[in-house]
């Protein structure tokens, strides 16, 4: 499982795996409870590959905040997507000190926590994410 096979759907609480595509629909399976469904084309669907968090220098890839989560918590879930505001921005603060206080908002770093526990109860291998060496790149 990898990040380009992992959506988020507009409208739809979770994360789902790709499992096949035709015209017109794809179909999904929920990381929560492994139901599959199909998915119409009106919805509006982003691979995790393709998402980043703004910094104040840069757009990160979501890839690598997960990692560095993943690091921080030694593998393990990290805190609830229910937490306060307060208590969610210091956490995110610690992983991405530098994230664009004004463009990422408590909403979208409570997406970025379930996420990533979500993904860590699915079993997902972040050892992947790692970053690669400059010369393998």
């Amino acid at each position: 499982m990898t990040l380009n096979k992992i959506l988020s759907v507009g409208g739809k609480p979770g994360l789902f795996k790709l499992i096949s595509h035709a015209k017109g629909h794809i179909v999904v399976e929920a990381l929560e409870d492994g139901k599959r469904f199909p998915i119409a084309g009106a919805h509006q669907i982003n691979t995790l590959e393709n998402i980043a968090i703004y910094t104040y220098t840069k757009e990160v890839p979501l890839a690598e905040v997960f990692y560095k989560i993943f690091q921080e918590e030694e593998g393990k879930e990290t805190i609830s997507d229910k937490e306060s505001n307060a208590n969610l921005t210091t956490f995110f603060e610690s992983i991405l000190p530098d994230y664009d206080v004004d463009r990422v908002y408590a909403s979208n770093i409570k997406k970025v926590v379930s996420w990533y526990n979500l993904l860590v109860k699915a079993g997902f291998d972040f050892n992947q994410l790692a970053p690669k060496p400059e010369n393998e790149q």
